[in-house]
């Protein structure tokens, strides 16, 4: 196998939580080119992936001319690790030999399905929904068994990267701080911004642990907010790249916050981290160290998966300072557990 695709477009957390798939098809095939293809928002995290040779861009309005490159590189095999029907149709339409995605029980869109030459099904024998009891990233990483391989341990080949970002951070805390991320696409994702600053303070007095405040594209005012509330326990980290973001994780001595992009990335990184879960179930997008932990309402949320809470209080708000602070206290207790290489 000498070339070969994968298409996932977005987004930040879940192209991470395809990395592993690359790497096992880089570990499989070393001599093999291996592309991706990614929305133009996204392509910045996999510029630190090493195992991709060429990241191809696409956006919405140059359907034709990506087709036209993808069909120039002669695939032998790809990989449609989103479900959707517009990416099932581009790695379809790259002209590959085989084109490998999910059964259409388990495709985000259920027609992707008929794109594909070979269909995997993650779950066994329709006993159980995949979506709710295995974690992403193994349901990923079993598209390869489409062509045979079977994955015991994935990797998360990110690069080193220096950072003018992260080094202001560590001088800002003395070097050693938590990383507190309050921002998410989805409103039920977002723990109140007075219970972050709460768990700020609470970082400061019981582990002398200063805490950096991420925020991204119109989440400043929220950050500031923590800060302002935090008895000068936080400090605003200043505006990131995803390379900033990479070297801050890397920095840090546990992140706290909610299923979201930056989550992902600490968490393949192997941050220590406390997860803060409403909409979304941890087993499968919570992150994957067994030490770490996570708070959730998963057992009473009554909307999985959906972006709007259809209760009038969010599940999340169900969520008490004291059991996030808990949950910190006993992943701290277990920072010695070793991180990713």
């Amino acid at each position: 196998m000498n070339r070969i695709l994968v298409v996932r477009l977005g987004a930040l957390g879940d192209i991470v939580h395809a990395i592993p798939v690359a790497a096992a098809l880089r570990r499989s095939f070393p001599e093999a080119r291996i592309d991706w293809l990614v929305g133009a928002k996204h392509r910045e995290i996999l510029d630190l992936v090493p195992v991709v040779d060429r990241r191809l861009v696409f956006q919405d309005s140059s359907f034709v001319s990506a087709v036209r490159e993808l069909r120039a590189a002669h695939y032998d095999v790809a990989f449609d690790v989103q479900g959707l029907i517009k990416s099932a149709a581009l790695a379809r339409s790259s002209g590959a030999r085989r084109v490998v995605g999910f059964s259409a029980s388990y495709a985000r869109e259920r027609l992707a399905r008929a794109f594909y030459t070979d269909a995997h099904d993650p779950g066994r024998g329709g006993s159980y929904d995949a979506r709710e009891t295995r974690h992403v990233v193994e349901i990923n990483l079993g598209l390869l068994q489409a062509i045979g391989l079977t994955v015991a341990r994935p990797e998360f080949p990110i690069e080193h990267v220096d950072s003018a970002a992260a080094r202001q951070v560590a001088g800002q805390t003395g070097g050693r701080y938590a990383l507190i991320n309050p921002g998410a696409a989805w409103p039920n994702k977002r723990w109140p911004p007075a219970r972050f600053a709460a768990v700020a303070r609470a970082l400061r007095e019981r582990h002398a642990l200063a805490s950096a405040v991420l925020w991204g594209p119109a989440e400043q005012p929220l950050a500031e907010d923590i800060v302002a509330a935090s008895a000068g326990a936080a400090v605003l980290a200043p505006k990131t790249t995803i390379a900033d973001l990479v070297a801050l994780a890397r920095g840090s001595t546990v992140m706290v916050s909610g299923d979201t992009g930056p989550t992902h990335v600490a968490s393949a990184l192997g941050v220590p981290i406390v997860g803060i879960y409403g909409p979304t179930r941890p087993s499968r997008n919570g992150p994957l160290l067994p030490a770490d932990v996570t708070v959730t309402r998963d057992a009473t949320c009554q909307c999985h998966h959906l972006r709007q809470c259809r209760r009038e209080r969010m599940c999340l708000e169900e969520i008490a300072v004291d059991e996030v602070i808990d949950a910190v206290d006993r992943r701290l207790a277990s920072v010695d557990v070793p991180r990713r290489a």
